[in-house]
């Protein structure tokens, strides 16, 4: 797919001023997510996806980690074989919901170990089976906490170790937290409140945000707005999902109460076949993709659900190809499609 030949789109819709200049040190961040794969025989396709997005040498991947810590052997084999075997930088999921404050830095210990220096340090999710369920009475209650959990504990390893200490001045530990545009659903939060969290995230060490997914540019935006006049100025990286598939799309609206525009479902259904599904799914995250890095975001993070071809034919579109200064993929660009309304509707 050739970016060049991206059509224009309607005045409608956020149109990109330029051809982002890719070789650039202020070019914007390009980041997928993984996941361990939930059994061998998807194994092989998981690693067809790491060589593919390694191929446009993105800034990092992340590797989620289940709730309740439910896949912290794979999740650790999957950060610890991308780090020994491919060139890319591996950003370790954490949650501590439900797990003791001493587990967690057991857990902590074990990725630091390994050589892991980056980790998006996240609360998690309680058990849905369990409606009885009660926090752990020793374990942490917010992100923010593990994420001062995981300052302390780079604090005593480089008291212990002065080589430790070198080693952590060559490689800084990163901390990353969740944001989320319209609130959190899951739990009933707002975005006030959501700002209120990250605000206390930042304080307790962050060092950027990555949001839950969205489809409006401007939900981004405002999140940006309202964070930034409450005093946040960490990077906030918006987090987008390849909207090409309807199921996998409905899929995202149960688990995360982000509703997914009907606007973007009739434009998925109205579609002529696979392919033009595809290319209108592409054209309408190519328009999300400008409209938050148009507004100033300093990047995007792909949600891949193990998949590369639409996740990397998005950033072909959107004239982002990592760090490479060329890309490798051929074809089409997609032709333009309706355009998709930039606020969401129920």
């Amino acid at each position: 797919m050739s970016a060049a030949t991206v059509e224009p789109r309607t005045p409608a819709v956020h149109a990109a001023p330029a051809l982002r200049p890719l070789a650039s040190v202020d070019r914007p961040t390009v980041s997928f997510e993984l996941f361990p794969p939930r059994n061998p025989h998807a194994a092989p396709r998981l690693w067809e996806t790491i060589r593919a997005i390694e191929d446009v040498r993105p800034d990092f991947v992340s590797v989620t980690y289940g709730a309740s810590g439910k896949t912290r052997e794979t999740s650790r084999t999957l950060v610890t074989q991308l780090l020994r075997e491919t060139t890319l930088n591996p950003i370790a999921h954490l949650t501590c919901v439900g797990t003791s404050r001493a587990e967690v830095t057991a857990i902590v210990e074990e990725f630091l170990d390994e050589g892991v220096r980056s980790f998006l340090a996240l609360r998690g999710d309680p058990p849905v089976d369990q409606p009885d369920w009660q926090p752990h009475p020793e374990g942490l209650n917010t992100a923010g906490e593990l994420v001062e959990l995981l300052r302390e504990i780079e604090s005593q390893r480089c008291i212990a170790s002065p080589s430790q200490a070198v080693r952590a001045r060559v490689r800084p530990l990163s901390i990353s937290v969740a944001a989320f545009p319209r609130g959190n659903a899951a739990t009933g939060g707002t975005r006030a409140q959501d700002v209120a969290s990250l605000l206390a995230k930042q304080e307790a060490g962050a060092d950027f945000a990555i949001t839950q997914v969205f489809f409006d540019a401007d939900a981004y935006l405002g999140l940006v707005a309202e964070a930034r006049e409450a005093g946040v100025v960490i990077p906030i990286i918006p987090g987008i999902i390849p909207t090409t598939d309807p199921a996998r799309l409905l899929r995202v609206q149960e688990l995360t109460g982000v509703p997914v525009p009907r606007s973007l479902l009739d434009l998925l259904g109205n579609a002529d076949g696979e392919a033009d599904q595809h290319r209108r799914g592409i054209r309408a995250g190519i328009d999300l993709i400008n409209g938050v890095l148009d507004g100033g975001a300093p990047g995007v993070h792909v949600y891949t659900f193990n998949k590369h071809h639409a996740a990397l034919d998005l950033l072909e579109g959107a004239q982002l190809h990592g760090g490479a200064g060329t890309s490798s993929r051929t074809g089409a660009a997609p032709d333009p499609v309706p355009s998709v309304p930039t606020t969401p509707e129920g």
